[in-house]
């Protein structure tokens, strides 16, 4: 990836980049808070360092989106390798040195890529938990099982029905809750009860990413048509 070069100025015969430490400790003396920007800097040292650790946690595909510097990224690479405490906190602290150098755009876009991966995590929970409420609602219910057929109606409905009613079957009676609840046992859950939820959910993720490529459509065919009537 081709890198802007940095701006700064020179002292003494030696480049100082401009947000550098050397820049904001030579700043600061001019205005007499050496202190105070001390204090600043290393608040965002300490920030840089803790979104280095964040990166350690970025899906691959995100990782490679951004682009990293090299030196970065291996340093990165290592930081995962390391086990020994104070070997990974001095490689953290390098990291951060590391960051210190990247443009600001570069800092934007590795903290988008961070709010994407969280963002996902809550849909894709957020999607599981409705698979898991539609199925511990069929179990109960008919109507259930009739509504999920009238808004997925590509369901394997013969499949459908078969897990339900086998999932109602291994349901434990009331006093065999009870028995376990005072025991402190795990309930009880049969094949078809794990299998149903399996269906579900895959037909609720199906679902949502066929939403999510219709909208993306819309979107792009919407933009066509402004470019069409610029034209």
């Amino acid at each position: 990836m081709s890198r802007k070069p940095k701006k700064g100025y020179f002292v003494r015969g030696k480049f100082v980049a401009e947000g550098s430490e050397l820049d904001i400790e030579l700043k600061a003396e001019l205005k007499g808070t050496t202190e105070s920007s001390k204090s600043d800097l290393k608040k965002e040292m300490d920030d840089l360092q803790d979104l280095g650790k964040e990166l350690l946690t970025l899906r691959s595909d995100l990782f490679k989106r951004l682009e990293l510097p090299e030196i970065l990224a291996n340093a990165l690479a290592e930081a995962k390798r390391i086990t020994n405490f104070e070997g990974k906190r001095r490689q953290m602290q390098y990291i951060g040195k590391l960051m210190r150098k990247l443009e600001d755009s570069e800092i934007a876009a590795v903290k988008a890529a961070l709010s994407e991966q969280k963002e996902g995590s809550s849909l894709e929970k957020a999607l599981l938990h409705a698979a898991e409420q539609w199925r511990d609602r069929m179990i109960v219910s008919d109507d259930a099982v009739a509504q999920w057929i009238n808004e997925a109606p590509d369901t394997d409905i013969q499949q459908l029905r078969s897990l339900v009613r086998q999932a109602r079957k291994d349901m434990p009676s009331a006093h065999e809750a009870n028995v376990q609840e005072s025991t402190g046992q795990a309930p009880r859950k049969g094949r078809a009860y794990r299998e149903l939820f399996q269906l579900v959910r895959d037909h609720v993720m199906a679902a949502h990413s066929a939403s999510r490529s219709s909208s993306d459509a819309g979107a792009d065919g919407e933009d066509g048509e402004d470019d069409d009537d610029q034209a």
